[in-house]
């Protein structure tokens, strides 16, 4: 790999890590307390999973992202894909706003279904262009699969 090419790929990393940045900056001062003061449901992780997990997230979606993005910016599907990419892209930073920021488990499950649809989405165009950009985000969707069901949850219990 060139340093060019891992210059674009450090790019799309950045770029999702940057929207998880954003994201956290409405999920941090929620956290202790009104989050802390929610009922949860019994499968909740502790806090501490949801950073690293996150993260690593963030990462496969800039991977995944580059392996698209390599394979023709000019092309219209590729476009397409990386189209589909931004906009589940910031539907994940928006959850964040509605479910932290806003303090509304029922805006924040309305956004995370819409999300789950445009990762599935974005799923099926980059498993179009690349089959292993395509299984990078798999992990992504069951993640927020289980952030759906917790937000779910949350609503109802609260």
């Amino acid at each position: 790999m060139e340093a060019k090419e891992i210059g674009t790929a450090a790019l799309f990393m950045l770029l999702c890590l940057t929207a998880g940045a954003i994201g956290s900056a409405f999920t941090f001062p929620a956290i202790p307390g009104w989050y802390a003061s929610l009922s949860k449901p019994s499968f909740n992780p502790p806090d501490w999973v949801f950073g690293p997990v996150w993260t690593a997230l963030y990462v496969l979606m800039g991977i995944a992202a580059y392996l698209v993005y390599r394979a023709g910016a000019g092309k219209k599907g590729v476009r397409a894909a990386l189209a589909a990419f931004g906009v589940q892209l910031c539907l994940n930073v928006l959850w964040s706003l509605l479910f932290f920021g806003l303090r509304s488990p029922l805006y924040g499950l309305i956004c995370i279904a819409a999300l789950w649809l445009a990762i599935a989405a974005t799923i099926i165009k980059f498993y179009g262009i690349s089959k292993a950009a395509g299984l990078l985000l798999v992990p992504y969707i069951l993640w927020v699969s289980f952030a759906g069901l917790l937000n779910y949850y949350v609503w109802i219990l609260n």
